[in-house]
C-alpha cells in the first residue's frame, strides 16, 4: 500500500511537471525566435497576462474554448506588432519599450476584467476547462501513459512545436535570414532584405506564442482569471532562453526542469513536509537563478541582440 502511494505521488509530480512547463515553453519558444531577430522582448510578462484575459473572456462569452485560445493568440500578435513598431520602426530602447508594454498590458487587463466582473477572481460557469487529451493506446501504458500521454491538447501542441521551431531556424532559408538579422543586420540589409520585416514577423510569432501560453493558464489549467495569474512566468521564460543558450532543445530541458521543481514543491506542501512554505514557494525561482548563473559563462546570445538597427 505504501509503495503504491509513493508511486502515485511520483506519477503526479512528473505529470504536473509537464503541465507546468507548457506555458513556459510557449513563451520561451516565441521569445527565442524574437531574440534571434535581434530584439529583446521584455514585454513577455504582459503578453502572457493579456493572452490569459482574452482567452478567458472570449471563452466565457462564446462558450468555445478553442475560439478563446485563438483570440488569445491574436491578442498576442497585436501586442507583438505594437512592440515591433516601437523598437523596429521608431527605434526606441528595447528595454524601456518592453517594460512599458508590461505596464500597459497590466493596466488594460485589470481594467477590462473589473469592467466585466466585480470579483477579484472569476471562474467560467458556462463551460468546462479543457479536458485531458488522452491518446488512445499510449495513455494506457503503465506510468508513462499517465505522465506523457494524458495531458492537455495544448501541451502536445507546444512540445511538438519545439522541433518545428528548430527546423525553421536551422533548416530553412527564412530561418537563416532571421538568425542573420540578429547577428549582423547590416549584412542582411546589404543583400536587399528588410531587417524591419524580419523583426516584425519574429515579434508577431513571439506574441502569438505568448498569447497561447497565457490562454493555457485560464482555459486549460485554472479555469479562472486572476489579475496576476501569469505570476512571473514571462520573466522565467526569458531566463529559460538564456539558460538554453538560444537553442530550442535546451530550452525544452530548462522548462521541464522548472516544471519539475514547481511540481515538487506543490507536492511537498500538499503532504505537509516540515519546511517553511515560503522556502518551498521560492525554491523554483532560487534554483532557476542558480542554473541561469551557471549558464551565463557560456552564453552565446545573438551579437546584435538589444540594439536597434539604423540604416546609414
Amino acid at each position: 500500500m505504501v509503495e503504491f502511494f509513493q508511486t502515485a505521488i511520483i506519477i503526479s509530480v512528473l505529470a504536473g511537471m509537464i503541465r507546468i512547463a507548457t506555458p513556459l515553453l510557449f513563451a520561451a519558444l516565441g521569445e527565442l525566435v524574437t531574440e534571434r531577430s535581434g530584439v529583446l522582448n521584455l514585454g513577455l510578462e504582459g503578453m502572457l497576462q493579456m493572452g490569459a484575459l482574452v482567452g478567458f473572456l472570449v471563452s466565457f462569452q462564446s462558450g468555445n474554448l478553442w475560439v478563446g485560445v485563438l483570440a488569445a493568440g491574436l491578442a498576442g500578435i497585436i501586442l507583438g506588432l505594437f512592440m515591433a513598431w516601437m523598437v523596429s520602426t521608431l527605434k526606441l530602447d528595447q528595454v524601456v519599450s518592453g517594460l512599458a508594454l508590461n505596464l500597459l498590458s497590466g493596466g488594460i487587463t485589470f481594467y477590462w476584467f473589473r469592467v466585466k466582473f466585480s470579483s477579484a477572481g472569476t471562474q467560467m460557469p458556462n463551460i468546462q476547462i479543457f479536458k485531458f487529451g488522452r491518446i488512445p493506446v499510449l495513455s494506457e501504458l503503465p506510468y508513462v501513459g499517465e505522465i506523457l500521454f494524458s495531458q492537455h491538447w495544448l501541451t502536445y501542441f507546444v512540445f511538438l512545436g519545439a522541433p518545428l521551431v528548430w527546423y525553421f531556424l536551422y533548416k530553412t532559408r527564412i530561418g537563416l535570414q532571421l538568425r542573420s538579422t540578429g547577428e549582423n543586420p547590416r549584412a542582411v540589409d546589404m543583400k536587399g532584405l528588410s531587417v524591419t520585416n524580419h523583426q516584425y514577423g519574429a515579434l508577431a510569432f513571439g506574441g502569438f506564442m505568448a498569447g497561447l501560453g497565457g490562454s493555457f493558464l485560464t482555459v486549460a489549467s485554472a479555469g479562472m482569471f486572476l489579475p496576476e495569474i501569469q505570476a512571473g512566468r514571462g520573466w522565467i521564460a526569458i531566463a529559460l532562453v538564456i539558460f538554453g543558450n538560444w537553442v530550442p532543445w535546451r530550452i525544452v530541458v530548462g522548462a521541464i526542469f522548472f516544471g519539475f521543481i514547481e511540481a515538487l514543491q506543490l507536492a511537498l506542501q500538499a503532504h505537509n513536509v516540515n519546511l517553511p512554505h515560503q522556502l518551498l514557494l521560492a525554491l523554483p525561482y532560487i534554483l532557476t537563478i542558480i542554473a541561469l548563473t551557471a549558464a551565463a559563462g557560456r552564453s552565446r546570445e545573438p551579437l546584435h541582440l538589444g540594439f536597434p538597427y539604423k540604416r546609414e
